[in-house]
């Protein structure tokens, strides 16, 4: 755990055949935590919901040329990544849950191999095969993000490690054609935009580190970098601008008006947000909550994002006498501005400041106190940040400088911080088994909608009404032979994401209704055809009450 040697150009751990170790357990930690995920998925874990269905019709579309959706259906933002992607494979398989998530296990395995070799850049090779270790578990929040379409979360973590390092590797004269690296850089950055703003903070730094690092190089040969910067951030945004255009719709204002409201207490969003919210975000919870112990987690991870910060800011001083004094390493001629040591420290503070930014605005906001458990995705890229929080233990419990001997103080806090990562590991474990656990449970419930939707197409049905977290399911798993509408719990249309397809129901002279048994909606359906005098065909499938009414007058019509 001893600080590398560092290339005295490049500001990175020296390569040799004592680097190859840390990367070869790396790999095999890495092509584990890949082994565990794929294991998960052809065990149908996660369960799928209905809004991956609904990234899953998208793909459905774009395979076929029939649309190309710029963003998430039945809404102004969250851009349609996930199903272009999927999209080949929908085409090659046909529609299914695995067709959708194979893509994202690729999206994994690039977030840890970016993510390892930036912490080698800015850390050291062990903490960069350590943060893959940690990485490589997954609790049911964890996997949820990575494995589930949905839009906009398995994507951003790896893209966001990519802008970071790219931004790394122009300020430290790694890429030769600076001119493609800047390109690249914006092509990044505009996809990001265009996709999910949760990623905005990492972009944000991201995006002072490389101008506050090479701002000269972007202004210089008249301009041609900061033109290329601009013409890919452009193309990355296209999407989003074009779908702005046509729709008069502007997804900044749109996105900007969910995040205001609520009612939830300050006391309520410091625990759902901090105390609650980190351990959950970040995996180290069981399926949908957390043991009292597991709770530590949200306490010591912003002590060490604070520790994390003021290590990072006083090396940034260290390097330059100052944030803006004397010692840089000036090279007029050359591409870089900044010394490689101290590139580093700000790209240190620059994962900090971006958690710490990512923390404050969600613990800010209603979703923290008010839904805790779902809303925890929010923190989802934190874990970009991984080695920074993880860099002050690490530091401690690696130091030894002979002399104090084998007591004292610094003793006393290498066993600590050694016993601390040992506590992280551990957490995060029992959270992994933890889903492995309730794996059963998943696997049940995508058998009963398997069983029914084998039911429907064994009875001929094309046209169906059903609550929202059925709806697109029942649609994309039978390739659109069988069109659903959601029906609300007054027996109103409900939020359908595709609008024809309501249509198409409405139209339709004896559409199924499909409700969760026992739920308030399949009591109002039963009620309203009892007093229309309708006497329709019921049964019970797979947890799921199915009304196949005979005739088609005094029918709701959502």
């Amino acid at each position: 755990m001893a600080r590398p040697e560092n290339d005295a150009r490049t500001g990175s751990p020296v390569r040799g055949r004592h680097d190859r170790l840390p990367l070869l357990f790396a790999v095999v930690l890495g092509g584990a935590g890949l082994g565990y995920r794929l294991v998960m998925l052809l065990l149908d874990v996660p369960p799928s919901n209905s809004d991956e269905a609904t990234m899953g019709l998208a793909a459905l579309h774009i395979s076929e040329g029939r649309h190309w959706p710029a963003f998430f259906y039945g809404q102004h933002y969250m851009g349609t990544l996930e199903a272009y992607l999927a999209a080949p494979i929908v085409a090659w398989l046909g529609p299914s849950v695995l067709a959708l998530r194979l893509p994202l296990l690729l999206l994994y395995t690039a977030f840890l191999a970016l993510l390892w070799l930036l912490t080698r850049w800015l850390y050291s090779p062990w903490l960069a095969t350590f943060t893959v270790g940690l990485l490589a578990l997954g609790s049911d929040r964890i996997l949820k993000n990575q494995l589930i379409a949905g839009g906009g979360y398995p994507e951003i973590n790896p893209l966001g490690v990519l802008l970071l390092l790219l931004a790394v590797a122009l300020a430290l004269g790694r890429i030769r054609r600076r001119t493609v690296g800047y390109a690249a850089w914006g092509l990044v950055a505009g996809v990001l935009v265009w996709d999910n703003w949760l990623i905005m903070p990492y972009l944000a730094a991201a995006g002072v580190l490389l101008l506050a690092a090479d701002r000269r190089q972007v202004l210089r040969r008249g301009g041609r970098d900061g033109v290329a910067l601009l013409g890919g951030l452009l193309l990355g945004a296209a999407p989003m601008l074009v779908h702005a255009v046509d729709t008069g719709r502007d997804p900044f204002s749109v996105f900007l008006g969910l995040s205001g409201g609520g009612q939830a207490g300050s006391a309520d969003r410091l625990y759902g947000g901090v105390i609650f919210g980190l351990p959950m975000g970040t995996g180290m919870c069981a399926p949908s909550h957390c043991q009292p112990w597991q709770l530590w987690w949200g306490l010591a991870y912003p002590v060490l994002l604070v520790a994390a910060g003021v290590l990072a800011w006083r090396g940034l001083r260290r390097t330059t006498g100052g944030v803006t004094g004397p010692g840089r390493d000036v090279e007029p001629d050359g591409p870089r501005v900044w010394s490689a040591d101290r590139v580093r420290q700000a790209a240190r503070l620059a994962l900090v400041g971006a958690a710490g930014a990512s923390l404050v605005s969600y613990a800010l906001s209603s979703a923290a106190g008010a839904t805790p458990v779902e809303s925890a995705r929010y923190l989802h890229c934190l874990l970009i940040s991984t080695p920074a929080v993880l860099w002050p233990l690490w530091r401690l419990a690696g130091r030894s400088d002979g002399r104090d001997g084998d007591g004292g103080p610094r003793r006393a806090y290498r066993i600590g911080a050694r016993a601390t990562l040992a506590g992280v590991i551990g957490t995060a474990l029992v959270a992994t088994t933890g889903l492995v656990g309730q794996a059963a449970d998943y696997q049940r419930l995508a058998e009963q909608r398997r069983d029914l939707v084998a039911t429907l197409r064994a009875d001929g049905v094309r046209h169906v009404y059903a609550d929202y977290w059925t709806c697109n399911n029942i649609t994309f798993a039978t390739g659109e032979e069988i069109v659903c509408a959601v029906l609300g719990e007054d027996l109103r249309a409900g939020l359908d994401r595709y609008l024809p397809y309501r249509d198409d129901v409405n139209r339709a002279p004896r559409p199924t209704f499909v409700l969760p048994e026992g739920s308030t909606v399949s009591a109002a359906v039963s009620g309203h055809l009892t007093g229309e005098g309708i006497d329709p065909q019921a049964r019970h499938v797979a947890g799921y009450d199915i009304y196949q009414p005979r005739e088609r007058g005094g029918l709701p019509r959502p």
